[in-house]
């Protein structure tokens, strides 16, 4: 019997772990909330109850475990097992690989968390076969990751390819990060949920609001998919919108790396694909060179929740001495 892995996706609110046998087949499951207002170090430890958990689920000794993989948000430092910068979770300069392999006695490899992403969905999913590959990511924010020459490219300092980020409008909407006009501010849940209440407060008639607290919370993809389908104006023309941004953004994309494929996903795409797919593909000749568009496989993501999961297992694959 070959060596298990176990692989994990690091959010700021929840932590997902599997363990994965050499068949890549998902054998057992465990999610814990991550709780990052505990501070860095008890985040630390609820990942070490994760794999525990995992490892006494699936009967499994540390000798069977090759290597723990995981994606998490932020600035990563693969090489040395160091986030950088997380934006939710407050780890700064924190040294997660070597913290995890101490208090688990088992390599730890860990990436940011949409590049490992693009690296499942290379390796395993949609954009398999390819050396050159590009992926967006679209839920509450936007990320993406990007594969040239079969190899994750990560940018001088880790830190590249933020994607939801390349700015669309210098006198666009504010964004979280800080600027302003980013791809994030136009297609991201905050900016879908934003203009739904303006559209609303200007008398549009909708249900969407209903799916919504009243103060802050951001609209339900599952919603979203629903209002769609009902036909609900609102939904259709700020879901219009999205795609146009969403387009222009993938756009460049193509322009800049010419990939051979292209693959969307995210809560948002997979909730919406059926309508989401054929409508930016029907502006993305506004954005993308004729000759760049025509040799682009456009696809949605194959591996869906699990993208980062199978990410994790490629990127210990990748990192394995």
């Amino acid at each position: 019997m070959g060596k298990k892995h176990v692989v994990l996706d690091i959010g700021g609110s929840k932590i997902l772990g599997a363990v994965m046998d050499e068949d890549n087949t998902i054998l057992c499951r465990v999610k814990k909330k991550t709780k990052p207002e505990l501070g860095a170090e008890a985040v630390d430890g609820r990942i070490r109850d994760v794999v525990a958990e995992l490892m006494q689920k699936c009967a499994l000794q540390k000798t069977d475990v090759e290597a723990v993989g995981a994606g998490a948000p932020g600035v990563v430092d693969t090489e040395k097992g160091l986030i950088l910068f997380s934006p939710n979770i407050p780890w700064r300069e924190h040294p997660l690989g070597p913290n995890l392999e101490r208090l688990l006695g088992i390599p730890f490899i860990v990436g940011n968390d949409v590049n490992v992403g693009i690296l499942g969905e290379w390796k395993f999913g949609a954009a398999k076969g390819f050396a050159h590959a590009v992926g967006i990511f679209a839920g509450t924010g936007i990320g993406g990751g990007v594969v040239l020459d079969n190899k994750l490219f990560t940018g001088s300092r880790f830190a590249g390819t933020e994607l939801g980020h390349m700015i669309l409008n210098t006198e666009g909407p504010a964004c979280n990060c800080g600027q302003r006009g980013c791809l994030e501010s136009y297609t991201g849940k905050h900016a879908i949920t934003r203009e739904i209440r303006s559209m609303i407060a200007r008398g549009a008639k909708s249900d969407l609001l209903d799916s919504m607290d009243p103060e802050d919370a951001t609209v339900k993809s599952s919603a979203l998919a629903k209002a769609l389908k009902a036909g609900d104006p609102v939904a259709l023309q700020v879901m219009d919108r999205v795609s146009y941004y969403l387009a222009a953004g993938i756009g460049n994309l193509i322009n800049i790396f010419n990939p051979e494929v292209f693959v969307l996903g995210g809560g948002v795409t997979e909730a919406t694909e059926t309508w989401l797919m054929p409508a930016v593909v029907k502006y993305l000749p506004l954005f993308a060179w004729p000759a760049m568009l025509s040799e682009v496989s456009f696809r949605a993501s194959a591996l869906k929740d699990d993208a980062i999961l199978y990410g994790a297992k490629a990127l210990v694959l990748e990192n394995a001495h």
